[in-house]
């Protein structure tokens, strides 16, 4: 009977499995999770609301984990069961269902193992996503909404939340730039790969004559900030400015000043955001993503530091990174690891896992490279 090699490939997954086991470390989580367990017991857990939100939050990413290992360990012992009991009865229906599940769990383990080499500092937070047309016109704005869906199908595929904070539309199509946040655990380890400039190449469907057109749109992803970032702003330090929400063609969507701009004046930070019902909404979702920006600019002023200490200068972060060829062929290509696909369309609907793994292996051999 043709078919995998099970012997193999289950020692293979085994051999996997068992190192994600070693660096997630199920046994010292449980010791962790029953202190946790302990903590939220407490009567006054929430007298101090910070600190609940911390440990509850905690349990629940640590609980997860454990599970998600385990789950993957009993799926595995229970395919080699099922295996051995085909193979002894000659079950060609067990053997086909093993095959399936062969496939599934090896895709299910190979995605734990891309998240144990999500380690940085700030891997473990939610994002928060900021997209912008650069060159080339009304294509690059257009090109800029397509990347925007990209990531927002992404969530949706994943099931992660989202908010829109902001969206700048452009005067005849597309948008100037759009904020949101994804709010999932390792969201921002995880989309971090992603920023960077994109390159779109096509014939274009604004010129009358059909020429080929290259427009770029560059992708910024920061860490959402926590209440132990102690990220404080002084009310002095702000200029908040206010105006009337617009939406594509610069039509008025409220017909009042809800929208809020926050100027940050020792940093020139501008951050706005109009989506939400009121200005005092609009004005906090501002303020967390300007805290954002400030408490990546820390980490960036902090790697500098170090970069300069240690004589590297180099930072490969910011460049051109991705293309998206659909004339005269068609193509998306990762420039840093040259995982490349043939189907833009999927890729457009939000078909980006391969690009996001191999951008986290890529990293984290260039961060072992540079040690």
């Amino acid at each position: 009977m043709a078919g995998p090699d099970f012997s193999a490939d289950l020692a293979t997954l085994d051999m996997s499995l068992s190192s994600i086991e070693a660096v997630i470390d199920p046994a010292g989580l449980k010791v962790e999770i029953a202190e946790l367990q302990e903590a939220v017991s407490a009567p006054d857990l929430w007298d101090d609301t910070d600190n609940a939100q911390r440990v509850t939050s905690r349990l629940s990413a640590l609980q997860s984990d454990v599970d998600r290992v385990e789950a993957l360990r009993s799926r595995l012992d229970d395919l080699a069961v099922l295996v051995e009991l085909g193979q002894e009865e000659g079950d060609a229906a067990s053997m086909a269902e093993a095959e399936t599940e062969l496939t599934a769990l090896q895709r299910s383990i190979e995605a734990l193992e891309v998240r144990t080499l999500l380690a940085g500092e700030y891997d473990e937070r939610e994002a928060l996503v900021t997209i912008r047309s650069e060159a080339g016109g009304i294509d690059a704005a257009d090109f800029a909404a397509m990347l925007l869906r990209m990531y927002l199908r992404w969530a949706e595929r994943h099931r992660y939340p989202t908010e829109v904070y902001d969206t700048s539309y452009a005067e005849e199509a597309g948008i100037k730039s759009a904020t949101f946040a994804v709010k999932a655990p390792f969201a921002y380890g995880t989309l971090s790969v992603e920023q960077g400039t994109h390159r779109l190449v096509r014939i274009s469907p604004f010129d009358n004559q059909g020429r080929r057109q290259t427009s770029f749109a560059g992708v910024e992803v920061l860490p959402v900030t926590e209440a132990t970032d102690h990220i404080d702003i002084p009310e002095g330090e702000l200029r908040i400015d206010v105006f009337r929400s617009s939406g594509p063609g610069g039509q008025s969507v409220n017909t009042t000043d809800s929208a809020v701009r926050i100027t940050h004046l020792p940093t020139g930070i501008v951050v706005s955001c109009q989506n939400e019902k009121s200005q005092l909404q609009n004005k906090a979702a501002a303020l967390r993503v300007l805290q954002s920006r400030l408490l990546e600019k820390v980490r960036h002023d902090r790697e500098t530091e170090m970069n300069a200490l240690k004589g590297d200068g180099s930072n490969s972060w910011g460049s051109q990174m991705r293309s998206y060829v659909l004339h005269p062929y068609q193509m998306v290509k990762d420039l840093r690891t040259d995982f490349e696909v043939s189907s833009p369309d999927a890729v457009f609907d939000g078909d980006i896992d391969g690009f996001i793994d191999s951008g986290i292996r890529w990293r984290r051999t260039s961060e072992l490279a540079a040690s």
